[in-house]
């Protein structure tokens, strides 16, 4: 039986603490006793705070752990949970969270954060040049803050030597069913979704982004053409003609666009057109062609390839997910 340690913090969102811990004590057990069969545990959960103390999440809920980390012996896989969006605050109030991490590494633990708690990871030194997931909004934030980590935001779940991450609250049960087909195999790991009716684990977290698509900067005459992009995304606009429209040189124009929005113009206005795209079929019946030719692409099949970059999903699938109905690839006859 392999031992999990959940850890404690307070202002946590007490999701990413409680599903693992779900996950893994249902694993190996769960489905025999559903199923009529004879099951064991595959895991044995600790949960354990900084020092054996309750702890109160984000919204007031208290929860009690069997131990402190001093307690803790011996530990096969450390989960972090997210704990909310002070990090400096919480890092100074958790301190000895740190040294403990490192500890745990050193004695050959698998080491694993979800959503913000990446960021104690990070600041562990845990992931110091390793790839490394988070929430999508907060991966500028973090690369900024630990650029010698390769921060991979559109990623569900990353691993890289013995440290995984996963991106988002509810990435944590993506996380526990990832360790358990890791650890158990992939059936019991199928199994265990079955019977608490929650897919597989997710690869891509890309779809339920809402990215910026450029960085606060100060010049005004880039600015005017991302209003324009903004308005006209749908239409042929090559390099030349936003070039005129901000008076300067096309060579100019691409070099004070880069500079201030982190993209190429091509760039910008595809990921214009993507967003453009989501918003029409979350919120349209349109067809998937329909919308492929409203957002500025006659050929749907290049369409579709680009959307699934983007965002990690087909539109088809991204309708089904984001609107709760299926996407029609050709418009329906009409009877005469």
């Amino acid at each position: 039986m392999m031992d999990v340690t959940v850890v404690l913090l307070g202002g946590n969102y007490a999701s990413t603490a409680l599903a693992p811990v779900e996950v893994f004590h249902s694993a190996g057990q769960l489905w025999p006793a559903l199923t009529g069969g004879a099951g064991e545990p595959a895991f044995r959960v600790t949960m354990a705070s900084i020092d054996g103390g309750p702890v109160t999440t984000a919204y007031g809920l208290e929860l009690t752990p069997r131990a402190a980390l001093a307690d803790v012996a011996h530990s096969d896989i450390v989960m972090v949970p997210a704990s909310g969006l002070e990090l400096d605050a919480q890092i100074a109030r958790y301190r000895e969270l740190f040294p403990w991490l490192r500890e745990c590494q050193a004695r050959g633990s698998f080491i694993a954060g979800v959503c913000t708690g990446t960021a104690y990871l990070a600041e562990a030194g845990l992931l110091d040049g390793r790839q490394a997931t988070t929430h999508w909004a907060l991966g500028d934030a973090y690369r900024a803050r630990y650029p010698q980590v390769d921060w991979r935001p559109e990623l569900f779940i990353t691993e890289d030597r013995h440290v995984l991450c996963a991106g988002g609250v509810f990435a944590a049960v993506d996380l526990s069913l990832y360790l358990v087909e890791k650890f158990c195999g992939r059936e019991l790991a199928r199994q265990c979704a079955r019977s608490l009716l929650v897919d597989m684990p997710r690869t891509s977290q890309s779809g339920y982004a809402v990215l910026p698509l450029s960085r606060p900067h100060g010049d005004e005459r880039i600015r005017e053409v991302e209003r324009y992009l903004a308005e006209n995304c749908a239409r042929d606009l090559p390099v030349k003609h936003l070039a005129e429209r901000a008076c300067m040189s096309p060579r100019t124009f691409v070099r004070r666009f880069k500079a201030a929005t982190g993209r190429m113009p091509g760039q910008y206005l595809q990921l214009q057109r993507i967003g453009l795209a989501r918003e029409m079929l979350e919120a349209s019946t349109l067809t998937v062609q329909q919308v492929s030719e409203r957002v500025g692409y006659e050929d749907v099949a290049f369409f579709r390839r680009l959307f699934r970059r983007v965002t990690g999903m087909s539109p088809a699938e991204y309708r089904m997910r984001f609107a709760g109905r299926p996407a029609v690839s050709n418009p329906p006859a009409v009877a005469s």
